[in-house]
């Protein structure tokens, strides 16, 4: 699995944003077990906390993909994304839209090692853990990284999205 295209387009943008864990090592994809196609089955596999868990959400922005990043420990508010995103409505996207964008199917989307860069939206409320674990490209997939980075390698705004 560690060599399926997805894992290793993840892990390439990884190393050229130059990513980097809490301890400062490069962040590297992680192949779990089994898949872990929900917060609360990410959170049980790593041992942490399921508001560690970043979730890689697509949203069609009135027809363009709008990345979300948010704490498995709640919902994001569509209507405050449209508002963030400036669109009369947001909806979740279908998973044919989310793998035309993103190259990865719903379950194992990473927040980034897409095709064409998404514009992303970081969770604030996720700056509160040390380290977080987002989704590597697919369902087995997992990459530790610190609030800072997933901010800088996404070139995400931030923002409450709960």
């Amino acid at each position: 699995m560690q060599d399926h295209p997805n894992v290793l387009a993840v892990q390439d943008a990884l190393d050229a944003a130059g990513a980097r864990t809490v301890d400062g090592r490069p962040s590297r994809v992680r192949i779990l077990p089994a898949a872990v196609s929900t917060a609360v089955a990410a959170a049980a596999a790593l041992g942490v906390e399921v508001g560690q868990i970043a979730n890689s959400l697509i949203f069609d922005a009135d027809g363009e993909p709008l990345l979300v990043l948010t704490s498995g420990a709640h919902r994001a508010d569509t209507t405050k994304l449209a508002a963030l995103a400036g669109v009369a409505k947001v909806k979740r996207a279908a998973p044919d839209f989310v793998r035309t964008h993103t190259g990865q199917a719903i379950g194992g989307v990473a927040p980034l090692g897409h095709p064409k860069p998404v514009r992303t939206i970081v969770d604030s409320h996720l700056e509160t853990f040390p380290v977080l674990w987002t989704a590597g490209g697919v369902p087995q997939s997992v990459f530790p990284v610190t609030y800072p980075e997933l901010v800088r390698i996404t070139a995400g705004t931030t923002a409450e999205v709960a």
